[in-house]
């Protein structure tokens, strides 16, 4: 019988996500990072500080979480890692990172059929001042809903499109390629997720990828998805993350809402590598 692991786990700001001390992902066996992926799928999000990894540990570790997610935009990932993405506004291993990816409220491959489970994010180099991240936590949201909104959502199917995200973004809006668009066309997923690990509820709303909601009117479908993004990202269901070097963040897109920030990118760097692990059909 295996020996079961016991983990110094904290709980973040608010009560959502929760933090592991003591931990060193490099050296950890086995166990222990299966350890850490079970306390992740009850938080949302899971951080241990103070890491100093290579990108084989990086593989190692979200490889606990599932299979590595490969990325749709190959331009930015590391030179002979195709599973990291550069997170940067200086040129890494000979290769340039993609400024500003991740500002404004979504979560992450909502346009794929199977999104991303999870998205795991070390930090290397940190700005001087700003570069935050900001998950929203859906599950407190769902919960602080009425009985009565929570009847009107729960049949609700959100139109998720890439070209649409593509075309519309603030940062490096670009027109597809007819290679990447037939590679990604558009899905459907409930507005009400489930949880596959306890069964809580979700409000899996997002922006960029929803183009409107089926069976209702563009303006009315346009009007309630603000209203319900506006919900959503109070503060009290936000944990702003400040990043500091060797931290791993890893935040669960099933019943998380993200964005990154801004920050003076004139005077200062940020290197940050991203990671994702496959996940399945939302429900």
């Amino acid at each position: 019988m295996a020996t079961e692991v016991k983990l110094d786990i904290r709980k973040l700001d608010k009560g959502f996500g929760a933090e592991a001390r003591g931990v060193d992902l490099a050296n950890a066996d086995d166990s222990t990072l299966d350890a850490l992926v079970n306390a992740f799928e009850h938080h949302g999000a899971l951080l241990v500080r103070g890491q100093k990894l290579e990108p084989d540990d990086l593989l190692r570790y979200i490889s606990h979480f599932g299979e590595p997610e490969e990325h749709t935009l190959k331009e930015f990932t590391l030179e002979g890692y195709p599973n990291i993405y550069i997170l940067s506004n200086r040129e890494v291993g000979g290769r340039k990172g993609s400024h500003y990816d991740g500002v404004g409220w979504h979560t992450d491959y909502s346009y794929k059929e199977e999104p991303v489970k999870c998205t795991m994010l070390y930090s290397i180099e940190v700005p001087s001042g700003g570069g935050d991240t900001l998950l929203a936590d859906l599950c407190a949201a769902y919960d602080a809903l009425s009985e009565e909104m929570k009847q009107k959502l729960d049949k609700l199917v959100l139109h998720h499109s890439y070209k649409y995200f593509m075309e519309t973004r603030e940062f490096g809006r670009m027109k597809l390629s007819p290679e990447l668009e037939a590679e990604n066309p558009d899905v459907f997923h409930p507005l009400i997720r489930t949880h596959p690990a306890d069964g809580r509820k979700a409000l899996w709303v997002s922006t960029g990828t929803v183009k409107d909601i089926v069976g209702m009117e563009k303006a009315e479908a346009d009007a309630l998805i603000d209203e319900l993004i506006a919900f959503v990202t109070q503060d009290r269901f936000v944990y702003r993350h400040e990043w500091k070097v060797g931290d791993v963040l890893v935040w669960d897109n099933r019943c998380t809402l993200h964005t990154g920030t801004k920050y003076d990118d004139a005077n200062s760097y940020r290197v940050a590598y991203r990671l994702w692990a496959k996940g399945d059909k939302p429900f």
